[in-house]
This record gives C-alpha cells, sequence and structure tokens, in this order.
C-alpha cells in the first residue's frame, strides 16, 4: 500500500513541533533494533524545508570529503521526483558530518552525482546531535528544483520516499517511510515512492475544521463523514 505525506505550508521558517512526521518504520532486508527515524517536510512560496530525525545509540560520522559516500556513515536521505510522468529523480543523502550525496537520474546505473557549489550553505544545511540521535535539516530552494525539473511548482501530488541506513556502522541497517519490496538492499526504485502532496492554504483550513469536527462529534456522525469526504475531495484537485 502507497503511503501519503501531506507536505504544509507556512509562514516564516518551520515550527517542526507543530509538523506532521512521517515515520521512516520499515525495516528492510536486516534486523534493526534501537535505530528509528522520521521526516517532516513543509514549504512556503520559494522553498521546500526538510528535516530528517534518527534515533541511534551508535553514530558514525566520518565521511567529510566531497566524493566520500555519507551511506557508509549514519545517513538519512529523502529521494523524489518533482514532475508527473517523469522517471527522473533527485536523490540527497547525509550524515551528520553534513556529507552530501546529491545525485540526478532514472536509477542507480545512471546516476550523475551534483557537486553542489559550498556544498552544504547551498541548501542552508544544518545538523545536530540530540542525547539519543542527531537531526539534519535543508532548504530546497524551487530556483534549484527548476534546475532539474522545469516545469515544478508546489502543488499537487509528487513522488518520493524517505530512508535511514548506515552501511559501515555498528549496526547495519535499511529502513524506509513507504515500503520497498526488493531481494536486496536497493533505495533506487522509484516505483516504491509514495505520495507528498502540496497542500495550500484552503485544503489546510479544511483539514483544521475536519479535526476540531471529527474531534468534537461522533467518530461517524454525518457532519464528521462529510468533512473528512470534502477534504479528500480537496486534496484530489
Amino acid at each position: 500500500m502507497t503511503r501519503q505525506y501531506q507536505i504544509q505550508k507556512i509562514t516564516g521558517k518551520p515550527d517542526w513541533n507543530k509538523i506532521e512526521k512521517a515515520p521512516i518504520d520499515q525495516k528492510l532486508w536486516l534486523p534493526c533494533e534501537q535505530i528509528s527515524a522520521y521526516a517532516q517536510l513543509a514549504y512556503d512560496d520559494s522553498r521546500l524545508y526538510v528535516h530528517l530525525h534518527a534515533e541511534e545509540p551508535t553514530i558514525r560520522a566520518e565521511n567529510t570529503g566531497v566524493l566520500d559516500q555519507p551511506c557508509q556513515d549514519s545517513c538519512l536521505e529523502f529521494f523524489f521526483s518533482a514532475a508527473e510522468q517523469d522517471a527522473r529523480y533527485i536523490n540527497i543523502e547525509l550524515n551528520p558530518s553534513l556529507c552530501i550525496y546529491f545525485g540526478f537520474g532514472t536509477g542507480r546505473e545512471d546516476l550523475m552525482r551534483i557537486l553542489l557549489p559550498d556544498g552544504a550553505k547551498t541548501l542552508h544545511a544544518a545538523s545536530e546531535r540530540t542525547p539519543s540521535g542527531w537531526d539534519v535539516t535543508y532548504e530546497l530552494p524551487f530556483q534549484l528544483l527548476r534546475l532539474f525539473f522545469p516545469d515544478f511548482a508546489p502543488s499537487g501530488t509528487i513522488r518520493g520516499n524517505f530512508y535511514k541506513c548506515g552501511d559501515l556502522t555498528v549496526q547495519e541497517h535499511y529502513l524506509a517511510w513507504n515500503r520497498v519490496d526488493a531481494e536486496r538492499p536497493d533505495f533506487h526504485l522509484p516505483k516504491y515512492f509514495g505520495a507528498l502532496i502540496f497542500l495550500n492554504k484552503q485544503a489546510q483550513k479544511l483539514k483544521a475544521l475536519c479535526y476540531a469536527k471529527k474531534h468534537g462529534a461522533g467518530p461517524f456522525s454525518t457532519s464528521a463523514v462529510s468533512c473528512f469526504w470534502l477534504f479528500s475531495v480537496s486534496c484530489l484537485e
């Protein structure tokens, strides 16, 4: 079943305490204990904001070079295609040292690594250790996205997936938001991307109204069901 995540439109910098979380909880290929993660997205008129968090008792952050592979360390990843009917996708990987892999292509075989000018500064990337893990945040200006997807606009639905991995960590692990049904470790499979839905202000107001009505009335009341139906339809427009 394909998962959906609704991207909230904001004014000013994101307050991640108020943004919906996408659990990166699909454990793939190897047993994975004591490691969990989630992702959050938000947007405004000029950029997409990304926040990724991992609970990880032993953190590896050795790679720092522009050609190093962050996926060998503790790593959080975001893959997405920003245009319908386009097989290409952007692949962004970061470790706690802000070693960045920024790729673009249709799959593992033809993926190009893009060396961003000024690296982490281009994406306003920041990483922080937490008592039980680490965080990374960054920004994707729409101007940058349109270099790869010229017709991109923050509306409707795009497709993507969030991942947590660590190839050379103490406990090798692979987690995903939307499940990947492959025989061996491989995140470069766009057919397993989930749906990322840009909410406009009208949809957000309706969502808040639906929530209030749903929790103020019985779960099977006419008002709650009608509100849910209206919100579902608005997301498809």
